[in-house]
């Protein structure tokens, strides 16, 4: 069974940026409202979308815990990877490319920001509030990536529902530094600052989502188990002495917390059919022990693979 732990953080993680983007959005919109900031209704925009993204996320996380079904025998579990897809599709379309086009039409006719102060009290209200939820989703991924590489430990990731929140926070972290330098550049005078500044916004989130698009798009497809698992599979069952070798490890995730894999064995030569049943049985139990994600198990022989192979050729 997947991990009911993981599935809980990733709960916490998306429930955490939920709140605080939705308190943030509303903020923002009422500072846009009173100052008619380019750079602040763009902040809005953005935190809008991460409101919607962490709902597409939970839609995701609670469509993943279905029960298989004739129709899907495998279970749900890649409902996660398929939101998540569409998360970055949002980030692309609403945020990024909105806050490109906005900050163009404001760079071209840009406007005198009324009391700047207030975009300021919210920036940095936004920030805590953002940085609260950063910290959660932080958190949450420095106990899944050990000492990898921040960068590495994404790309080897399995979960997206915590990694995208992770991107899109910190993305936003660095949006408000952006705003914050836009609306202090039109108050020194630099019309085209807070235009600008959304430009700057704009680029970014479209860099976050191509880059959470392609990670997604990978698991999407079917994204085979860590290097390390398949080598521990491996080594579990060329360790038994009624194994001849190992003639392949095949394996795929199945959702983050779930792993198909299967193998294919070339047993000793004396080993009766009871043998290998029994045998296949045992090992299935084996494979299972190496990871607790590893829920499917499907084990045939060299032989079974030599027919298949003769048929396929006849």
């Amino acid at each position: 069974m997947a991990s009911t732990a993981n599935r809980s953080s990733a709960h916490v993680v998306v429930y955490a940026a939920l709140a605080g983007n939705l308190a943030i959005a509303a903020t923002k919109f009422v500072a846009f409202a009173l100052t008619g900031s380019s750079a602040m209704l763009t902040e809005a925009i953005h935190s809008s979308v991460d409101t919607g993204n962490q709902g597409l996320l939970l839609l995701g996380l609670a469509r993943a815990r279905k029960k298989p079904s004739a129709s899907h025998p495998f279970g749900y579990g890649m409902e996660v990877y398929f939101w998540s897809f569409v998360v970055a599709l949002m980030i692309f379309a609403l945020g990024g490319a909105f806050s490109i086009y906005e900050g163009i039409i404001k760079i071209r006719a840009p406007e005198v920001i009324d009391r700047p102060w207030i975009n300021f009290v919210v920036l940095g209200l936004a920030a805590v509030f953002e940085g609260g939820s950063f910290l959660v989703a932080l958190r949450e991924f420095k106990t899944l990536r050990g000492d990898a590489p921040f960068f590495a430990a994404i790309r080897r990731s399995k979960d997206p529902s915590i990694f995208a929140v992770l991107l899109e926070d910190g993305a936003a972290l660095a949006g408000l530094a952006i705003a914050a330098l836009g609306v202090a550049g039109a108050v020194l005078g630099l019309a085209w600052a807070d235009g600008a500044a959304s430009v700057a916004i704009g680029v970014l989130l479209v860099v976050v989502a191509v880059f959470l698009a392609n990670e997604t798009r990978s698991l999407l497809t079917g994204e085979a188990a860590s290097p390390r698992i398949v080598a521990e599979v491996r080594k579990v069952l060329e360790a038994d002495p009624r194994i001849d070798s190992v003639a392949e490890v095949l394996s795929m995730h199945l959702g983050p917390q779930e792993i198909l894999l299967g193998v294919t064995l070339d047993f000793q030569d004396h080993l009766t059919a009871a043998d290998i049943e029994a045998a296949s049985d045992h090992f299935a139990d084996l494979i299972q022990g190496v990871d607790k994600r590893i829920t499917r198990v499907f084990v045939r022989s060299g032989r079974a693979r030599e027919a298949y192979a003769r048929l396929a050729g006849g």
